[in-house]
């Protein structure tokens, strides 16, 4: 059928030059490459903005005219070597034209580059920004779950203002961040949602959201936010059941705006996901949930981790044991390779299930994807595990960054520090050297493709370099801390300096 055959050719081209690109960045850990990498990532200003001159040079051999002159100058010299680079690896030029002609792509690129001229290859990889931040960008939210890992309802009283909100997307622009994702609370019931979102696209970013899509089953709201550029689309459904989901939700007629709100993202042709959040209150409806994602015609199912913060901190009880996370993980690897969709896991535990139940041919680079091609098992070694504080991070409605939404430790705040200044505090480094890791996370032969939840360790031990009690290895933390819950839920996590 020519429209098989012309999506697998996409495909292959597309692993082509990821291929292309991944094997000359394998190539890069050596000190005068490391050195002109280094000229290379400087910025450069054009028309108020300033982007690493490798960004440019980029954008300019993907096709784009409005660059700075030293970027024109130094093009045609990038593109021979591209052409001899892609002879040499028998890829196809055009095809990695073609996928640095977005510009997420190109900034997600020069991140890894910058990476590697500041600290050379490493495993996992450090890098001078995350690749997406995840933006709790109001605590307003029109739901009442559960397990919200936020405590949302209403507005804080000192979140920041449109003006700051734009000053902030322009400051993660000048770092380096290819993706925003827009979270909340519910993000799309904020008057500053509009203006944000038109900015994040504007900027070149991958514009995202993770909602619970109320607003979205109105297809006039979703039509405007797919012509104000946003790409990704993400609902929440806790179950196949309306009942079930509803009481998780809070609010009677939950399920089925949802619903309508994922059909409405898959017919207008945003890239979209349902999440799902495992509790042994819905454990019974994955199945049904994964079947339910079929039939709408999402393109993945990503089953969240439940992490004991904000009201999820009240619920301890709706927990997996060690032994029934354990069990689930190797449940919907099966359900993948039997169904052909796309379904991965927040539960960094996955990528070692995935490696175990494979012999090693397939792998999961945190909760991206599953594949079985030797770029992504490249990808693994740069992304490794959990990405909290290394590949992602999350920002709070009154700015302050933490290493990622599910772990409340406060980093530094970006109405009176730099985003920069706070990506490079020396806490950071506690999610970013696997060395540091305490208990079996710190022994496991898997530490490098999982490094367990970080944020499951400091809620639950009140340290991020606990281990994960969520994992198998270690029940027996588990069964300590389930001997007296109520300690947990009483005391908060103590800061970390």
């Amino acid at each position: 059928m020519p429209e098989i055959d012309s999506l697998v050719e996409k495909k292959a081209s597309q692993v082509d030059a990821t291929g292309t690109i991944i094997t000359a960045i394998r190539l890069l850990n050596r000190g005068a490459v490391r050195w002109a990498l280094r000229a290379l990532t400087r910025e450069v200003e054009l028309n108020g903005e300033r982007k690493p001159l490798m960004e440019w040079v980029l954008a300019r051999y993907a096709g784009e005219k409005q660059c700075p002159i030293v970027a024109h100058m130094i093009a045609p010299f990038f593109e021979a070597g591209m052409k001899l680079a892609t002879a040499y690896l028998h890829s196809d030029d055009e095809a990695v034209k073609k996928m640095l002609g977005d510009p997420a792509v190109r900034r997600g690129l020069v991140t890894t580059l910058r990476g590697i001229a500041l600290f050379g290859v490493t495993t996992p990889q450090k890098l001078p920004a995350p690749f997406f931040i995840v933006w709790n960008f109001t605590n307003s939210c029109n739901l009442r779950c559960i397990h919200c890992y936020q405590n949302a309802g209403r507005p804080l009283p000192n979140e920041l203002s449109l003006d700051e909100k734009l000053r902030v997307v322009k400051e993660l622009d000048e770092a380096g961040v290819p993706a925003i994702a827009l979270s909340g609370g519910e993000p799309t019931v904020h008057r500053d949602f509009w203006p944000v979102l038109a900015e994040i696209a504007r900027r070149g970013f991958y514009p995202a959201i993770a909602t619970n899509g109320l607003t979205l089953s109105n297809m006039e709201f979703a039509e405007k936010a797919r012509r104000a550029g946003l790409r990704y689309v993400e609902i929440s459904i806790d179950a196949a059941d309306p009942r079930v989901h509803d009481k998780f939700r809070g609010v009677n007629g939950a399920w089925s705006k949802a619903v309508n709100g994922l059909r409405n993202a898959v017919k207008l042709g945003f890239s979209t996901a349902l999440a799902f959040t495992v509790t042994k209150v819905n454990l019974d409806e994955v199945d049904k949930v994964i079947e339910l994602a079929q039939e709408i015609g999402v393109s993945k199912v990503i089953f969240f981790n439940f992490v004991p913060v904000g009201r999820g901190r009240e619920n301890l009880e709706i927990d997996l044991s060690p032994e029934e996370r354990e069990e689930f993980l190797r449940h919907i690897y099966g359900e993948m390779k039997r169904t052909k969709m796309e379904i991965i896991s927040t539960a960094p535990q996955y990528g070692r299930v995935v490696n175990q139940l494979s012999a090693g041919s397939d792998v999961s680079p945190t909760h991206f994807v599953v594949a079985s091609d030797p770029i992504t098992k490249e990808l693994t070694e740069f992304i490794g595990g959990c990405g909290a504080g290394r590949v992602y991070a999350a920002i709070e409605p009154e700015g302050t960054l933490t290493p990622c939404v599910f772990l409340p430790h406060p980093v530094g705040n970006l109405r009176s520090k730099s985003f920069w200044d706070i990506w490079m505090d020396p806490f950071m480094e506690n999610f970013r050297n696997r060395d540091l890791l305490k208990g079996f996370c710190g022994q496991c032969p898997y530490k490098l493709i999982c490094g367990g939840c970080r944020a499951r360790a400091y809620n639950y031990f009140g340290d991020v370099l606990a281990p994960d009690p969520g994992c198998i290895y270690n029940s027996s933390d588990w069964r300590k801390l389930m001997g007296d819950v109520s300690k947990i839920k009483v005391k908060a996590p103590m800061a970390i300096k």
